[in-house]
């Protein structure tokens, strides 16, 4: 298959196409593809390369190839709202993939509402779909729907009393108050909340205080990325003995490979995409994320992650509702993403409808847990 070629100016990734022709479908994006959430944002975008060139290989949309347009915003939110707005102007999109971050995705939603450009999010936050917004739709599960998972999990463990660490950065502060939220729903007691700085090195004195809070029986750490791995050392530096739980932007295969064997026994929420391979053969979403492991791991040469399945699941839900709306109007396109029903994806099996732009429920994430390097799937 033919590979797209990439122009960067002026922190745009272009995909590389003739000038623009009426036959033509345009789907834009805005990610982090550098900066602090390039770790987010490359794999979405390498994604959406991988399966343009496939779906253009075999016949396009409606008979009509795909013109993918990518514009790298550096997890900016000033250049994401940019990079939105040229996306719908200049380069006519019909639709958009982006927001890496919540940050980036808040910046531009009111764009596209005001445009009436359908928008799939495939950032974290809650906030983005609730209130439901016509044109705003998601793919990743929330972060208060991590906390649930996770609670659900402490409930099975007979935990009751935990400490929370989180991240004064947008993704920290926002699960943390979704985590207070919903913590006396499950019975759940927080005797000690901790905060750190997005750039701190070192959480010792923020976890000593959890240690030290009276009958404390686990700590969560609402974070991602570095701030996760900076935690899970400490706690084997602190040889602290409380299961620790991390959130689902953990849930990667390179997370277990900085933190070591420190990871052992960590637990979170994750799509069912880190174990394809230990699904059972008659689950829905084995065909799915198996298919779309290969493809990626077989052209990066890299681990999937999840960031990258919830691209994947944003493209397919825009061509099939193209295809079902026989159309390539934003507002058609719209209308079609909005009905969307029992669509299996890397995420879970979404549903979509006038009061739901998630889609997903609770059942869409698996427990894991790392051990020896692997994650495993809990049984529940």
């Amino acid at each position: 298959m033919k590979h797209f070629q990439r122009t960067i100016l002026a922190g745009a990734l272009i995909a590389a196409a003739p000038a623009v022709a009426q036959d033509e479908i345009v789907i834009g994006s805005t990610l982090s593809i550098t900066g602090p959430a390039s770790f987010i944002g490359a794999p979405e975008a390498r994604t959406l390369e991988l399966m343009v060139e496939q779906i253009n290989a075999e016949g396009g949309v409606l008979g009509q190839p795909i013109r993918l347009v990518q514009y790298d915003d550096a997890a900016n939110p000033n250049n994401a709202l940019n990079f939105a707005t040229r996306l719908v102007e200049d380069d006519e999109a019909v639709a958009v993939i982006g927001g890496s971050t919540t940050g980036t995705t808040m910046a531009m939603i009111p764009l596209f509402e005001e445009a009436e450009v359908p928008f799939i999010s495939l950032a974290g936050a809650v906030a983005i779909i609730d209130p439901v917004k016509p044109f705003t739709f998601k793919t990743p599960h929330t972060d208060r729907m991590a906390c649930e998972k996770i609670f659900e999990d402490m409930q099975a463990r007979d935990i009751g009393r935990i400490g929370i660490l989180s991240s004064t950065g947008g993704f920290g502060r926002s699960m943390r108050e979704q985590c207070l939220d919903v913590a006396p729903d499950y019975g759940i007691e927080i005797v000690a909340d901790e905060t750190h700085g997005p750039s701190d090195t070192d959480m010792t004195p923020q976890l000593t205080n959890i240690r030290n809070s009276d009958g404390i029986q686990a700590i969560l750490n609402p974070g991602f990325d570095q701030d996760a791995v900076i935690v899970t050392r400490n706690v084997a530096q602190l040889e602290i003995d409380l299961p620790l739980y991390q959130s689902h932007g953990v849930a990667t295969e390179a997370y277990l490979e900085l933190s070591g064997a420190a990871s052992d026994g960590v637990r979170l929420p994750s799509p069912a995409l880190l174990i394809a391979d230990q699904l059972a053969e008659n689950d829905p979403q084995k065909p799915i994320v198996t298919a779309y492991k290969e493809m990626y791991e077989s052209a990066t040469g890299e681990p999937v992650s999840t960031f990258g399945g919830y691209a994947h699941d944003a493209l397919r839900i825009i061509v099939e509702a193209i295809e079902r709306a026989g159309s390539s109007d934003p507002v058609a396109i719209r209308d079609a993403i909005e009905a969307t029903d029992g669509f299996v994806g890397t995420a879970g099996i979404v549903t979509y409808g006038p009061d739901d732009h998630l889609g997903l429920d609770l059942t869409a994430f698996r427990i894991l847990e790392a051990e020896n390097g692997r994650w495993r799937p809990v049984a529940e």
